[in-house]
């Protein structure tokens, strides 16, 4: 009797040391499992399912060097659109990717969503990053 008290202790401390997870966790989530039907609804059209893009005419969301290097951009191409070539994995991209109308909370759940998706291991990107690069604009 003694040994199955122990043991159903132990397995209660256990999953509770387990079931605890960092604000940052929990933060990532939040703007993880929010970026998807951020996505679903507003870039998979394009980019499609996988982030695979469409053949020459738009560009795949696979390129994690991509994505860490422009990281500070990417708010303004979601946000403002995007004209002119970019290069992704060695191939240029030259069509116009179009405004959107999202919030800043939306833009930074859709990066997070992107940028930790697709081979992509980028961290969560919030809401205050996202609105600082959005000042940065051109």
């Amino acid at each position: 009797m003694k040994l199955k008290v122990i043991g159903f202790i132990s397995a209660i401390v256990i999953l509770f040391i387990v079931s605890c997870e960092s604000e940052q966790t929990i933060e990532f989530k939040r703007y993880y499992s929010a970026g998807v039907e951020v996505y679903q609804s507003h870039c998979q059209n394009c980019h499609g399912a996988n982030g695979e893009g469409l053949s020459s005419l738009i560009p795949p969301l696979t390129d994690s060097v991509y994505l860490k290097n422009n990281k500070a951009a990417l708010p303004c191409f979601i946000k403002s659109g995007l004209k002119g070539a970019i290069t992704i994995k060695g191939k240029t991209f030259d069509d116009t990717m179009p405004a959107n109308e999202l919030t800043s909370m939306e833009v930074a759940q859709v990066l997070t969503y992107i940028s930790n998706s697709f081979g992509n291991k980028l961290n969560t990107i919030d809401i205050q990053q996202v609105e600082h690069d959005l000042g940065s604009c051109k």
